[in-house]
Protein backbone atom coordinates (compact mmCIF):
# COMPACT_ATOMS: atom_id res chain seq x y z
CA UNK A 1 0.00 0.00 0.00
CA UNK A 2 2.65 1.85 0.73
CA UNK A 3 3.81 5.07 -2.32
CA UNK A 4 0.09 4.39 -3.60
CA UNK A 5 -1.51 8.08 -4.06
CA UNK A 6 -4.78 7.64 -3.07
CA UNK A 7 -7.74 9.88 -4.37
CA UNK A 8 -10.68 10.42 -1.60
CA UNK A 9 -13.95 11.95 -2.84
CA UNK A 10 -17.77 11.36 -2.81
CA UNK A 11 -17.66 10.02 -6.16
CA UNK A 12 -18.49 6.02 -6.25
CA UNK A 13 -16.71 3.90 -8.87
CA UNK A 14 -18.99 4.55 -11.66
CA UNK A 15 -18.58 8.06 -11.00
CA UNK A 16 -22.15 8.55 -9.70
CA UNK A 17 -22.61 11.18 -6.27
CA UNK A 18 -22.74 9.09 -3.13
CA UNK A 19 -24.37 12.28 -1.36
CA UNK A 20 -28.07 12.83 -2.31
CA UNK A 21 -30.55 15.12 -1.28
CA UNK A 22 -31.59 13.02 2.20
CA UNK A 23 -27.65 12.99 3.32
CA UNK A 24 -26.31 15.51 6.18
CA UNK A 25 -22.97 13.82 6.47
CA UNK A 26 -20.69 10.87 4.82
CA UNK A 27 -17.86 8.78 6.40
CA UNK A 28 -15.45 8.21 3.92
CA UNK A 29 -15.36 4.34 4.26
CA UNK A 30 -12.58 2.94 3.24
CA UNK A 31 -9.05 2.53 5.16
CA UNK A 32 -6.69 4.18 1.99
CA UNK A 33 -6.71 7.66 3.51
CA UNK A 34 -2.65 8.05 3.81
CA UNK A 35 -0.21 10.41 4.15
CA UNK A 36 0.16 12.05 0.34
CA UNK A 37 -3.56 11.14 -0.13
CA UNK A 38 -5.28 13.83 -2.59
CA UNK A 39 -9.02 14.95 -0.58
CA UNK A 40 -11.33 16.06 -3.12
CA UNK A 41 -13.78 18.51 -1.59
CA UNK A 42 -16.93 19.09 -4.08
CA UNK A 43 -18.42 23.02 -3.93
CA UNK A 44 -21.60 22.20 -2.15
CA UNK A 45 -19.68 20.31 0.80
CA UNK A 46 -17.34 21.03 3.52
CA UNK A 47 -14.94 18.01 4.35
CA UNK A 48 -13.61 17.43 8.01
CA UNK A 49 -10.50 15.40 8.36
CA UNK A 50 -9.36 14.00 11.24
CA UNK A 51 -6.89 11.93 12.81
CA UNK A 52 -7.24 9.31 15.53
CA UNK A 53 -10.35 11.02 16.64
CA UNK A 54 -8.83 14.57 16.54
CA UNK A 55 -10.17 17.00 14.18
CA UNK A 56 -6.94 18.13 11.69
CA UNK A 57 -8.37 20.41 9.63
CA UNK A 58 -12.11 21.52 7.59
CA UNK A 59 -11.97 21.65 3.77
CA UNK A 60 -14.08 23.98 1.24
CA UNK A 61 -14.06 23.53 -2.53
CA UNK A 62 -10.67 21.73 -4.15
CA UNK A 63 -8.36 19.28 -3.86
CA UNK A 64 -6.13 18.98 -1.25
CA UNK A 65 -3.00 16.79 -0.49
CA UNK A 66 -2.72 15.51 3.07
CA UNK A 67 0.46 16.42 4.47
CA UNK A 68 0.61 15.78 8.75
CA UNK A 69 3.48 14.33 10.93
CA UNK A 70 3.37 10.83 11.00
CA UNK A 71 3.31 8.75 14.31
CA UNK A 72 6.14 6.20 14.63
CA UNK A 73 4.18 2.77 14.87
CA UNK A 74 5.36 -0.27 17.21
CA UNK A 75 5.62 -3.86 15.91
CA UNK A 76 6.92 -4.86 12.62
CA UNK A 77 3.77 -6.67 11.26
CA UNK A 78 2.36 -2.87 11.24
CA UNK A 79 5.91 -1.73 9.62
CA UNK A 80 5.60 -4.61 6.89
CA UNK A 81 1.55 -4.81 5.93
CA UNK A 82 1.39 -1.05 6.27
CA UNK A 83 4.85 0.44 5.21
CA UNK A 84 4.59 2.25 8.38
CA UNK A 85 1.13 3.68 8.40
CA UNK A 86 -1.33 2.02 10.08
CA UNK A 87 -5.21 1.91 8.44
CA UNK A 88 -7.83 4.26 9.59
CA UNK A 89 -5.15 6.91 10.98
CA UNK A 90 -7.34 9.33 8.99
CA UNK A 91 -11.00 9.85 8.47
CA UNK A 92 -12.50 11.99 6.11
CA UNK A 93 -16.16 13.35 6.45
CA UNK A 94 -18.19 14.66 4.15
CA UNK A 95 -20.62 17.39 4.87
CA UNK A 96 -23.63 18.75 2.95
CA UNK A 97 -23.54 22.25 2.90
CA UNK A 98 -26.94 22.29 0.19
CA UNK A 99 -30.31 23.65 1.99
CA UNK A 100 -32.07 20.34 2.58
CA UNK A 101 -35.91 19.66 3.40
CA UNK A 102 -36.99 17.58 6.71
CA UNK A 103 -40.39 16.38 7.22
CA UNK A 104 -42.15 15.51 10.39
CA UNK A 105 -45.91 14.19 11.27
CA UNK A 106 -47.85 13.78 14.58
CA UNK A 107 -50.43 14.06 16.21
CA UNK A 108 -51.70 16.92 19.14
CA UNK A 109 -54.67 17.73 20.92
CA UNK A 110 -57.04 20.83 20.55
CA UNK A 111 -59.00 22.41 23.34
CA UNK A 112 -61.65 20.21 23.14
CA UNK A 113 -59.41 17.12 23.30
CA UNK A 114 -60.29 16.47 19.82
CA UNK A 115 -56.99 14.84 17.58
CA UNK A 116 -55.24 17.35 14.79
CA UNK A 117 -52.49 15.95 12.39
CA UNK A 118 -49.97 17.95 12.01
CA UNK A 119 -47.36 18.24 8.95
CA UNK A 120 -44.48 20.32 8.91
CA UNK A 121 -41.74 20.72 6.53
CA UNK A 122 -38.44 22.77 7.74
CA UNK A 123 -35.50 23.90 5.51
CA UNK A 124 -31.85 23.68 6.71
CA UNK A 125 -28.43 23.52 5.72
CA UNK A 126 -25.04 23.93 7.66
CA UNK A 127 -23.17 27.38 6.71
CA UNK A 128 -19.95 27.52 8.05
CA UNK A 129 -16.50 25.49 8.58
CA UNK A 130 -17.54 26.11 12.29
CA UNK A 131 -20.46 24.79 11.94
CA UNK A 132 -19.62 21.58 10.04
CA UNK A 133 -17.07 20.85 12.93
CA UNK A 134 -19.87 21.51 15.49
CA UNK A 135 -22.20 18.89 13.75
CA UNK A 136 -19.30 16.31 13.71
CA UNK A 137 -18.83 16.74 17.62
CA UNK A 138 -21.84 16.84 18.83
CA UNK A 139 -24.55 14.96 16.28
CA UNK A 140 -24.07 11.24 16.73
CA UNK A 141 -24.28 8.60 13.71
CA UNK A 142 -24.41 5.47 13.37
CA UNK A 143 -22.71 3.71 10.46
CA UNK A 144 -21.15 5.94 7.58
CA UNK A 145 -24.21 8.39 7.00
CA UNK A 146 -26.56 11.07 9.01
CA UNK A 147 -29.86 11.63 6.87
CA UNK A 148 -32.40 13.87 7.29
CA UNK A 149 -34.56 10.81 8.95
CA UNK A 150 -31.56 10.48 11.71
CA UNK A 151 -32.23 14.20 12.31
CA UNK A 152 -35.73 14.96 13.06
CA UNK A 153 -35.31 11.63 15.48
CA UNK A 154 -33.77 14.70 17.43
CA UNK A 155 -35.93 17.80 16.34
CA UNK A 156 -39.39 15.79 15.76
CA UNK A 157 -40.36 16.12 19.75
CA UNK A 158 -38.88 19.94 19.42
CA UNK A 159 -41.80 20.12 16.64
CA UNK A 160 -44.26 18.33 18.46
CA UNK A 161 -43.68 20.39 22.07
CA UNK A 162 -44.45 23.39 20.24
CA UNK A 163 -47.05 22.65 18.34
CA UNK A 164 -48.72 21.63 21.42
CA UNK A 165 -47.80 24.46 23.55
CA UNK A 166 -50.38 26.41 21.14
CA UNK A 167 -52.82 23.76 19.74
CA UNK A 168 -53.78 22.78 23.28
CA UNK A 169 -54.88 26.35 23.84
CA UNK A 170 -56.87 26.79 20.75
CA UNK A 171 -60.71 25.43 20.05
CA UNK A 172 -60.48 23.13 17.04
CA UNK A 173 -62.38 25.46 14.66
CA UNK A 174 -59.98 28.20 15.23
CA UNK A 175 -56.85 26.38 14.68
CA UNK A 176 -56.43 27.73 11.18
CA UNK A 177 -56.32 31.32 12.34
CA UNK A 178 -53.51 30.45 14.47
CA UNK A 179 -51.40 28.92 11.76
CA UNK A 180 -49.25 32.09 11.25
CA UNK A 181 -48.56 32.11 15.17
CA UNK A 182 -48.02 28.36 15.10
CA UNK A 183 -45.47 29.05 12.27
CA UNK A 184 -43.53 31.73 13.96
CA UNK A 185 -43.42 29.44 17.24
CA UNK A 186 -42.35 26.25 15.67
CA UNK A 187 -39.65 28.28 13.81
CA UNK A 188 -38.17 29.89 16.83
CA UNK A 189 -38.18 26.48 18.93
CA UNK A 190 -36.43 24.29 15.88
CA UNK A 191 -33.71 27.12 14.93
CA UNK A 192 -32.39 26.85 18.71
CA UNK A 193 -31.95 23.65 18.74
CA UNK A 194 -30.71 22.96 15.69
CA UNK A 195 -28.14 26.14 16.36
CA UNK A 196 -26.49 23.62 18.86
CA UNK A 197 -25.59 20.94 16.18
CA UNK A 198 -24.47 23.51 14.02
CA UNK A 199 -27.64 23.56 11.85
CA UNK A 200 -29.10 26.81 10.11
CA UNK A 201 -32.98 26.73 9.75
CA UNK A 202 -34.55 28.62 6.90
CA UNK A 203 -38.04 28.37 6.37
CA UNK A 204 -40.85 26.02 8.47
CA UNK A 205 -43.98 25.31 6.40
CA UNK A 206 -46.81 24.11 9.54
CA UNK A 207 -50.35 22.38 8.17
CA UNK A 208 -52.73 21.01 10.60
CA UNK A 209 -56.05 19.42 10.14
CA UNK A 210 -58.24 17.13 12.27
CA UNK A 211 -57.15 13.72 12.69
CA UNK A 212 -60.93 12.58 11.74
CA UNK A 213 -62.22 13.27 8.22
CA UNK A 214 -65.41 13.40 9.78
CA UNK A 215 -64.58 16.12 11.76
CA UNK A 216 -62.92 18.10 9.12
CA UNK A 217 -65.81 18.28 6.78
CA UNK A 218 -67.87 19.42 8.98
CA UNK A 219 -65.88 22.41 10.10
CA UNK A 220 -65.87 22.95 6.26
CA UNK A 221 -69.13 22.81 6.22
CA UNK A 222 -69.73 25.65 9.17
CA UNK A 223 -67.18 27.38 6.77
CA UNK A 224 -69.90 27.93 4.08
CA UNK A 225 -72.33 29.77 7.34
CA UNK A 226 -74.39 27.06 8.65
CA UNK A 227 -74.64 26.37 12.50
CA UNK A 228 -73.48 23.49 13.98
CA UNK A 229 -76.91 21.80 13.42
CA UNK A 230 -77.29 22.30 9.98
CA UNK A 231 -73.62 21.10 9.59
CA UNK A 232 -74.67 17.62 11.04
CA UNK A 233 -77.77 17.68 8.74
CA UNK A 234 -76.57 18.44 5.33
CA UNK A 235 -73.23 16.39 6.33
CA UNK A 236 -75.67 13.09 7.36
CA UNK A 237 -77.51 14.08 4.02
CA UNK A 238 -74.36 13.76 2.01
CA UNK A 239 -73.65 10.44 3.55
CA UNK A 240 -77.35 9.39 2.61
CA UNK A 241 -77.41 10.80 -0.24
CA UNK A 242 -73.95 8.72 -1.37
CA UNK A 243 -76.01 5.59 -0.68
CA UNK A 244 -78.87 6.45 -2.85
CA UNK A 245 -81.48 7.11 -0.12
CA UNK A 246 -84.28 9.10 -1.51
CA UNK A 247 -84.52 11.12 1.55
CA UNK A 248 -81.50 12.78 1.58
CA UNK A 249 -83.13 16.51 0.82
CA UNK A 250 -85.47 15.87 3.87
CA UNK A 251 -82.48 15.62 6.11
CA UNK A 252 -80.89 18.88 4.60
CA UNK A 253 -83.81 20.97 4.84
CA UNK A 254 -84.28 18.81 8.05
CA UNK A 255 -88.36 18.05 7.36
CA UNK A 256 -89.71 14.59 7.57
CA UNK A 257 -89.96 12.37 4.89
CA UNK A 258 -93.70 11.02 4.53
CA UNK A 259 -94.91 8.00 2.23
CA UNK A 260 -97.57 8.62 1.39
CA UNK A 261 -97.85 12.48 -0.35
CA UNK A 262 -100.25 14.05 -2.81
CA UNK A 263 -98.70 15.85 -6.10
CA UNK A 264 -100.70 19.08 -6.45
CA UNK A 265 -101.35 19.22 -10.21
CA UNK A 266 -100.56 15.79 -11.05
CA UNK A 267 -104.07 13.99 -9.31
CA UNK A 268 -101.66 11.57 -8.22
CA UNK A 269 -101.41 10.80 -4.39
CA UNK A 270 -98.02 8.45 -4.27
CA UNK A 271 -99.05 5.74 -1.54
CA UNK A 272 -97.48 2.62 -1.02
CA UNK A 273 -99.54 -0.43 -1.87
CA UNK A 274 -99.95 -3.17 0.19
CA UNK A 275 -98.24 -6.38 0.50
CA UNK A 276 -98.03 -8.86 -2.46
CA UNK A 277 -100.22 -6.68 -4.61
CA UNK A 278 -99.17 -4.24 -7.75
CA UNK A 279 -99.77 -0.04 -7.38
CA UNK A 280 -102.71 0.46 -9.93
CA UNK A 281 -101.88 1.79 -13.58
CA UNK A 282 -101.97 5.75 -13.80
CA UNK A 283 -103.72 6.45 -17.39
CA UNK A 284 -101.93 9.75 -18.83
CA UNK A 285 -104.09 12.50 -19.47
CA UNK A 286 -105.43 12.68 -23.11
Amino acid sequence: MAGIRSVISTLGANGEEIIGPNTILWHYPNNDIMNGSLLTVESNHFCVLKSRGAILNVYETGQFPIETPQRPLIGSIQQAFYGGQSPWQYEALYINKSKLVVQTQGLALSREMAEMTYNVDYYIHVDTKEDAVALVQHMPYRGHTLTTVDLNAYAGPVVEQAINQMIQLTPLESVNEKIGDLTQLVFGHLRDFLKIYGISLNTVKVLVHPADPRMKALIALKAFGLTEKEAVRYYTAMLMAEKGIISAPNMAVGLPFNVGVFFPGMGIEATMPPAGKTPPSVEPAP
